[in-house]
């Protein structure tokens, strides 16, 4: 007579870690244009556009190619990132008015980006292995079902001791993600909206809302224009396109 034993609350949430990278899997490259609205506690508002190119990497995290069109303050800064499963990520700013490419550190990446309530280390691909996790329960979310589940990145610098996120159970995509700082107070949300299905497979969200409890600033992200199978190559993220992008 065969045992069957109960998965436990790790086994659980690494469960339905494994699902939101398995159906987010083969999409290949993929381009994208993105409005950054930067908001401050006052209120005031400023705007950023943006272009980006994505590569999915087999076995290894993806790489990103951020580039600021507009304003002139920002146009020309481009942003490259390679996420890794196990290893540091790796990740470089070029910011034209100095005309140099700038290595961003191990232990900075919880620092914001361009000004953002988006730290670079948001900016990484989701991998698996990057976190522990837990099963917390189930709720509904604006009136959809969820799995809630902990976070703990493993990542040594990482400016968080952990996300709580809430995941559509049909489509396996998150729709809320709590971030605790390192005294493991809230410290931001990130809420996804108007979420598009592209290929017949691939869900993006159109809108991204990160909020910061702390100081009350907020970046929201408006995705247009997706494009995918671009036929984008490694050499398209070489370090060597960063003082090349306008």
């Amino acid at each position: 007579m065969s045992v069957v034993y109960a998965k436990t609350e790790a086994e659980k949430g690494l469960d339905i870690a494994e699902k939101i990278d398995q159906y987010d899997q083969g999409w290949g490259d993929t381009t994208a244009r993105v409005n950054m609205l930067l908001k401050n506690q006052e209120g005031q508002t400023s705007s950023r556009s943006i272009k980006i190119k994505m590569l999915e990497i087999n076995h290894d995290g993806d790489q990103s190619l951020t580039i600021f069109e507009s304003p002139n303050d920002v146009k020309g800064t481009a942003f490259l990132s390679y996420s890794h499963v196990v290893t540091a990520d790796e990740q470089w700013l070029y910011l034209p008015a100095m005309k140099r490419v700038k290595r961003i550190s191990s232990a900075n990446k919880s620092g914001p980006f361009m000004g953002s309530q988006f730290a670079f280390e948001d900016l990484s691909s989701f991998e698996v292995e990057k976190y522990n996790y837990k099963y917390l329960r189930d709720e509904i979310l604006d009136n959809k079902n969820t799995f809630v589940i902990e976070n703990y990145p493993r990542y040594a610098y990482s400016g968080y001791t952990k996300q709580i996120a809430w995941i559509d159970k049909e489509r396996y995509i998150p729709l809320k993600i709590n971030y605790y700082d390192r005294k493991n107070e809230l410290l931001k949300t990130l809420v996804y909206n108007d979420y598009q299905q592209y290929l017949g497979k691939y869900w993006r969200a159109n809108e991204q809302i990160m909020k910061n409890h702390q100081n009350q600033k907020v970046t929201i992200l408006t995705w247009s224009d997706y494009q995918f199978k671009q036929g984008l190559k490694k050499r398209d993220f070489k370090r060597n396109v960063l003082n090349r992008t306008r």
